[in-house]
């Protein structure tokens, strides 16, 4: 009987079709077709570019002349319309990262490292833009895995730049102790900021977004009475220009002041911040705490979790980095601060909004995000300045993008992917009527 089993589960054995073999190429198909997060983010930057191109075409008077010629001369249209969108394109890399043929001289001949017109400068520009960015970018993100709507973060980033400022123009000591107390003054300036609507939704039940938003305009009015009725304001002057830092509290340039490179060491702070934000959510208890807290607060209510803390904590956090994004900003690049400063189209704390979603609200998505739209805003310049088209075309791929990374569904529809899964921004829209 043990050897007719025997014979019968051999045959089987044998009857049974064998896993067909998977070439590498197949298995990176597959992986195309299951709609990784990096696929569908990578496809609808890709999109965004095609229709970026679609605008330029649409909106370049000598393109536009061209196309009305199409059916005398059919050729010159096509080759016009990919003239200027690769002329555009080409101004918008080589302006924001580098351009190949300065740095293929540079390298056989060793000059053009340093100075005004380096090569490392675009690639320069857009670190020096995405580093505040950045940090205001995780401390939105932390905000938002936890369920926490910071939409002040601009207004944080501004209250940040003012304190630091106050210390780093007001307070004269060596450098050793004045730059980082400068920075800690910018980071509890934040803090300030953010315990404010921190409290209210805790304890009143206060809705953040509404608290948050509308404290953007208090302390954007605080940052113009600071600047023209106080001790801050720089002496002699009416313009509501601030006192300038000392050398002691600036942020020195990486590769030193004469290398004409406007990159400082406030990449370092944030590299250090998400090192910290990615050690706080992915192993520390209270990012536990933060992100149960997001993902269900019912269940973080009977898991003992305290939710009315987690919530004025997340706002230490979130405004806590937003105020050291502006003081980074401030003690990097510009050394004083005026009526303007972060107000308007400057402000990092809305476009961290916008970057944080692009990076699913976690930190490595975050620095690609930070550095894709610091690259467009860098670019765009360029791109205006060598083609004539407009800059605003670099904030509307940007918009494209984010509105196709937030839509999975319709990435996956667009180019047939079996399985594209949902982003993190799901988690970090929920609850909007809590």
């Amino acid at each position: 009987m043990t050897d007719q089993a025997t014979n019968v589960a051999a045959a089987s054995l044998e009857t049974t079709p064998a896993a067909p073999h998977r070439g590498p190429l197949r298995r990176a198909w597959d992986w195309y077709l299951e709609g990784h997060p990096v696929i569908v983010t990578g496809l609808a930057i890709f999109l965004g570019l095609v229709i970026g191109g679609v605008v330029i075409i649409l909106t370049t008077p000598t393109v536009l002349h061209a196309w009305s010629n199409f059916f005398s001369d059919p050729w010159n249209a096509i080759k016009v319309s990919f003239d200027s969108v690769g002329a555009a394109y080409r101004a918008m890399f080589t302006g924001s990262i580098v351009d190949p043929s300065a740095f293929w001289h540079a390298v056989t001949t060793g000059q053009g490292w340093t100075g005004g017109s380096s090569v490392l400068t675009p690639m320069s520009e857009t670190l020096t833009y995405a580093t505040p960015l950045v940090i205001a970018s995780i401390g939105v993100g932390i905000g938002f895995q936890t369920g926490v709507f910071n939409i002040g973060a601009n207004g944080q980033a501004i209250m940040g730049g003012i304190v630091g400022t106050y210390v780093g123009s007001m307070i004269h000591v060596p450098m050793a102790i004045h730059l980082p107390l400068t920075l800690l003054a910018g980071i509890l300036g934040g803090i300030i900021a953010g315990l404010i609507p921190g409290f209210l939704k805790a304890y009143t039940g206060a809705h953040e977004v509404i608290v948050t938003i509308m404290l953007n305009y208090v302390i954007v009015y605080f940052l113009t009475f600071v600047l023209l009725s106080t001790a801050l304001e720089a002496p002699g002057s009416a313009d509501g220009v601030s006192r300038t830092l000392d050398a002691s509290a600036q942020l020195p340039p990486i590769f030193g002041a004469s290398s004409g490179l406007r990159v400082n060491y406030g990449l370092v702070v944030a590299i250090v911040v998400v090192i910290f934000a990615k050690w706080f959510l992915e192993r520390s208890t209270m990012g536990f705490d933060f992100r149960v807290t997001g993902a269900n607060p019912r269940a973080a209510r009977t898991a003992g979790i305290n939710n009315k803390l987690i919530l004025i904590l997340c706002f230490v956090v979130s405004g806590g980095l937003a105020g050291l994004a502006g003081v980074t900003q401030v003690s990097g690049v510009n050394h004083y601060i005026d009526t303007n400063f972060l107000v308007g189209s400057a402000g990092i704390g809305f476009t961290a909004i916008t970057v944080s979603l692009l990076g699913q609200n976690k930190p490595i998505g975050i620095v690609w995000g930070s550095l894709l739209f610091a690259a467009l805003s860098v670019g765009g310049r360029q791109m205006q300045a060598q083609t004539g088209i407009p800059y605003d075309l670099a904030t509307v791929i940007q918009a494209v993008v984010v509105l196709l990374v937030a839509s999975p569904v319709l990435i996956k529809e667009v180019f047939r992917l079996r399985g594209a899964k949902t982003s993190g921004i799901q988690l970090a829209t929920k609850g909007w009527s809590s």
